[in-house]
């Protein structure tokens, strides 16, 4: 058994993990700084850095106590390299390769974006998973169609052109007064509303496997305004019902297509109701697996990290201690 200990600080979470082999989570703690960026309506980068100092001993202290993992348990330490807000990066990565330095053993930098494909699969139950899957990739950052072809092998199929579906709530969300983050509050409002009640254009449909949504925050301000007496429930409702529509739309088609054998969610905006809704309908119509994380996993957290470290040590080794953090780290796909 290899006990990998995972630290995620990419953005406003400060998280901590103890997970073995990859696949069984012994504890899971998340920091999240919502509160402190709330009021400035989005990410303050020098707030989450120094937000990230502070808690980030106490953190990593909880997930062993959590855990009952004692330093001589650790075989592994990993930690997010890109990428994310280089202050908060930064953090992170020291913290990890102090760790490993005390305690002589391997470091390894992850790809944030790489680790959230393995938020869907850390559910025990799930021992056999089969490739290829097709995975909807669904943050506030980005939007991206991917074929999960084997552990480390990924092929990217589409992709946003403009903002990504996360980034659109919140957008929608504080047009309508609703404040940050808007994914949430849209989620709990739409389920009083009607989605068929504002007439909203699934954009790009049927054009290839990219995205676009920049355009959904302008059609939903031009009819609220054209339409003052529409309820909020509705239009949250009717933007919600858009935005899936075209993210499992696709999804569906990349799935048939390829003859994956299962479609997976990752990313922030996997926690959505109807979005988990949907995809698990399509997958028991079309009799193809579905891997949903749970929503604890949706968000940033760092048993995503620990358990694509867990592979990464396997099949690449540790990372060298000399290796510093990438803002802008891309994923590795494949041809």
């Amino acid at each position: 058994m290899t006990t990998i200990l995972g630290i995620e600080t990419s953005c406003d979470e400060t998280a901590a993990a103890v997970v073995d082999d990859g696949r069984e989570v012994r504890s899971s703690i998340v920091s999240s700084q919502v509160d402190l960026h709330a009021r400035y309506g989005g990410v303050v980068p020098e707030i989450a850095g120094r937000a990230h100092e502070a808690l980030i001993t106490p953190v990593v202290a909880e997930a062993l106590v959590e855990a009952g993992a004692a330093d001589s348990d650790v075989d592994a330490v990993a930690a997010t390299c890109g990428p994310g807000l280089i202050g908060s990066l930064l953090v992170g990565v020291a913290a990890a390769k102090a760790l490993a330095l005390v305690w002589d053993v391997p470091y390894i930098g992850v790809n944030h974006h790489e680790a959230h494909l393995y938020a869907a699969l850390l559910d025990p139950h799930d021992t056999d998973i089969e490739f290829p899957l097709i995975t909807l990739l669904v943050s506030g950052g980005h939007t991206m169609l991917i074929s999960f072809e084997g552990h480390g092998r990924y092929r990217l199929l589409g992709a946003t052109r403009d903002d990504a579906a996360g980034e659109a709530f919140d957008k929608v969300a504080r047009y309508l007064g609703l404040g940050y983050p808007g994914g949430p509050v849209i989620d709990r409002l739409a389920t009083e509303g009607d989605p068929t009640a504002v007439p909203l254009t699934r954009a790009m449909l049927d054009d290839g496997y990219d995205f676009s949504f920049s355009g959904i925050k302008t059609a939903v301000i031009n009819w609220v305004r054209a339409h003052p007496e529409v309820e909020t429930a509705d239009v949250a409702a009717s933007f919600q019902a858009c935005v899936t529509d075209v993210l499992t739309h696709k999804a569906r088609k990349a799935a048939r297509e390829t003859g994956a054998a299962g479609i997976c969610l990752a990313g922030g905006v996997a926690a959505n109701s109807a979005l988990r809704e949907r995809t698990l309908d399509i997958c028991v119509e079309d009799g193809i697996n579905a891997y949903l994380p749970s929503r604890a996993m949706c968000t940033d957290n760092a048993a995503m990290i620990a358990a694509l470290a867990w592979y990464r040590l396997a099949s690449d080794g540790p990372s060298a201690l000399d290796s510093g953090a990438d803002p802008n780290l891309r994923m590795d796909f494949s041809d």
